[in-house]
């Protein structure tokens, strides 16, 4: 009787996986296996929101497999010990896994084949499971890579995505293979208190109900700060508990306006995945270096402390802050407004936010996180490096009657309408009842020194 394992990694689910497939029909059994690498550990990369979501999608992954007649494997230790362990216990010739576009996942394919070869056994790595296209699928004439986003979208576009899979009706796995026990929740501790539930069973329910609710506005509405209108689906083709290939191929079967900005969003997720997979070292490193001498540590902790905290003294700011602090999540347009005030406003080094962003997302991907803070800084792909977000301009754009700000600065709560994203000028006792601090810095302050720092002024 032959064996496969199919090794999960950022791909928790059952519908439209390749590997699993090929898993399925090159053998009698099959080894899901998933394995708590020491090394993401060691790199500082279980936050605990993610670790608390991650152990909801195991535990809905394994619910799947049940239901199938399989169960889930789960290992804990170096991953290309402990699946050459496993594939020898289970005397397994093949392994499949998703590709991946980080430095480590390079890393991790090289050291698994090594690994398995030397037992005379294969790796197969599979493309275009955690993106809907892959990596290398587009590139322009002269480079391995496209820069810049408009141009790989044309061709992003252009190119036809596999027709998904369906989800398998069995799953046999061998007899005598030890597993941990799949992991809870319960088990995380300091967890955002509005964190959302993980799963494929959950996303798949997000994904109907925004198919049938959300998507047509999305053009109109997905920088509506107070009305919260978009699908809070990145948390789940982060952990791949929905394919990206699927999500496309529905997204544009319900088509309209609303539907195509929509899916230019998951190609802004496949152009970062590309730009990585081609520059590694950006997740680190400056992709297009200003040479800016960021503020040092010492010299900004206040504001910086003050920027985690949801303190700055600009309501829009901090009530993004502390959305992120109570969900583990926060509002796109809120990203971007935060990053420009800590990079251009602050003149701190974007590897300080983006850091933060990785300690409490829950959808925090090295790929767009780190790129998406590069854009902002004005050391990534953006071609207006030097623009600056005014929180003021923001406010009032994108949370005209100051909604959003009373819903998550409660101290402001009683100051009514758009007077309340400039609390500041406010007299007597209505100031005085506020207990909230005045802003850390003035906004021409601010922007006199990111002109002189860039050479602009």
């Amino acid at each position: 009787m032959t064996v496969s394992i199919v090794l999960f990694t950022s791909d928790l689910r059952l519908h439209d996986h390749p590997p699993l497939r090929a898993a399925l029909d090159g053998a009698d059994t099959v080894v899901p296996l998933f394995v708590r690498d020491e090394a993401v550990a060691d790199a500082g990369f279980t936050a605990p929101n993610r670790m608390a979501f991650l152990a909801d999608c195991l535990a809905d992954l394994d619910a799947g497999l049940r239901e199938r007649g399989g169960r889930l494997v789960v290992r804990s230790g170096d991953v290309a010990a402990e699946v050459a362990k496993a594939a020898a216990e289970a005397d397994a010739d093949d392994v499949h896994i998703a590709s991946g576009v980080s430095a480590y996942a390079h890393r991790r394919e090289e050291r698994l084949r090594a690994a398995l070869e030397a037992d005379g056994r294969r790796l197969h790595v599979h493309e275009a499971v955690i993106t809907a296209l892959a990596p290398g699928a587009v590139t322009p004439a002269a480079s391995d890579h496209f820069a810049v986003f408009t141009p790989y979208h044309r061709q992003w576009e252009r190119q036809p995505l596999r027709n998904p899979l369906a989800a398998p009706r069995t799953v046999r796995v061998p007899d005598g293979i030890g597993s941990e026990a799949v992991p809870s929740r319960s088990d995380v501790r300091a967890v955002s208190e509005g964190l959302a539930r993980g799963g494929e069973t959950e996303a798949r329910k997000r994904l109907t109900a925004w198919l049938r609710g959300g998507i047509e506005a999305y053009e109109e509405r997905h920088d509506d700060l107070p009305g919260d209108a978009t699908s809070h689906l990145s948390p789940h083709l982060h952990f791949g508990t929905l394919s990206p290939a699927e999500l496309v191929h529905r997204a544009r079967g319900a088509g309209g306006p609303g539907a195509e900005a929509f899916v230019r969003q998951v190609a802004w997720r496949d152009f970062h995945h590309q730009v990585l997979a081609a520059r590694p070292d950006a997740s680190a490193a400056d992709y297009r270096t200003r040479h800016d001498r960021w503020r040092s540590d010492a010299e900004a902790a206040e504001d910086i402390e003050a920027w985690r905290e949801g303190r700055t003294g600009y309501p829009v700011v901090d009530a993004a802050m502390r959305q992120l602090r109570h969900e583990g999540w926060m509002h796109n347009r809120g990203r971007l407004l935060t990053a420009s005030f800590l990079t251009k406003t602050l003149y701190v080094d974007w590897r300080v936010g983006a850091r933060h962003f990785l300690d409490l997302l829950v959808d925090g991907d090295v790929a767009n996180n780190q790129l998406n803070w590069q854009w902002m800084a004005g050391t990534g792909t953006d071609s207006r490096p030097n623009r600056v977000l005014n929180p003021l301009t923001q406010a009032r754009r994108y949370d005209p009657d100051g909604v959003y700000v009373r819903r998550w600065v409660p101290e402001l709560a009683a100051i009514a309408g758009r007077e309340v994203h400039e609390p500041w000028k406010l007299r007597g006792l209505d100031r005085a009842a506020c207990d909230y601090p005045d802003p850390i810095v003035e906004l021409s302050e601010g922007l006199a020194r990111f002109k002189r720092a860039r050479g602009l002024d």
